[in-house]
């Protein structure tokens, strides 16, 4: 297993985040999260703990994944009633990501700016909002352009983690019945699919549908968003805002942008 899903050094940080603003025009993006319900047998004198919202019975295989649709970590077993927010916030990733214990980076220069801006992974609304961990601008504050570009730019690399749970899906025919199985005979077979994901993809070489165009080297109006002092809450909403006016920028921009999101 660490063979094909090793915990990433400081150096293999830096290439998936090299790989997502390649591929995905995401800077400083470690990897996208998610969570995914298996439909599982009701397990007897559980009561509702596996019962999930969309009334079936499940476990949750919560997961990072690289720009190439790699698993990077996961997490299995959570009972379905769970959040994904709340999975992570009691998994070993989450707090791993809490107490900065994964060999994460420094803060690293935007491209085309002299303005720093943390390393993150990305993720949807049901996850919180964390100076490591950047979420959509909910629809109600959807109240400028900027704002819109951001979403925009943040669903490229989150649909990252879509698409493998879908690989993973139809490479697995598993997933699309129930499994028969107790739970932790469940987790077993799902950390195995994982695992043989991997392998398989292992000596693949995703290629790019898109072609890159390396941002022109000027100087940013943007201006650095200092980290120091306040909450953790505030910090976190400066965080997502240097994002956005990046995005928003000559620097962060990519041609057919304004094209794709309607204002």
């Amino acid at each position: 297993m660490p063979e094909v899903m090793p915990p990433p050094t400081e150096d293999r940080w830096e290439q998936i985040a090299q790989d997502f603003w390649m591929l995905w025009n995401f800077p400083n993006c470690l990897g996208a999260i998610d969570g995914k319900h298996v439909t599982i047998q009701a397990p007897p004198n559980s009561g509702s703990n596996y019962y999930n919202y969309k009334k079936t019975f499940s476990i949750v295989l919560l997961a990072l994944v690289d720009a190439h649709n790699n698993f990077i970590a996961v997490d299995v077993g959570s009972y379905g009633k769970n959040s994904d927010g709340g999975i992570l916030a009691h998994s070993n990733l989450g707090k791993a990501l809490e107490n900065n214990s994964l060999k994460i980076p420094e803060s690293k220069t935007l491209p085309g700016t002299n303005n720093k801006a943390p390393f993150v992974i990305v993720g949807d609304e049901a996850f919180p909002l964390k100076t490591y961990l950047l979420r959509p601008y909910p629809g109600k504050q959807l109240d400028c352009f900027d704002k819109k570009i951001y979403n925009y730019r943040l669903c490229r690399p989150r649909r990252v983690v879509e698409n493998t749970f879908g690989i993973l899906s139809q490479k697995f025919r598993l997933y699309n019945r129930r499994i028969q199985s107790k739970p932790e005979n469940a987790d077993f077979i799902i950390l195995a699919t994982c695992v043989l994901h991997n392998f398989i993809r292992r000596d693949c070489r995703a290629t790019s549908f898109l072609q890159h165009n390396d941002p022109p080297t000027i100087s940013s109006e943007l201006q650095n968003i200092p980290m120091q002092g306040g909450s953790a809450r505030q910090a976190a909403f400066e965080v997502r805002e240097l994002y956005k006016d990046f995005f928003n920028s000559p620097a962060g921009s990519v041609p057919w942008q304004n094209d794709k999101v309607s204002k």
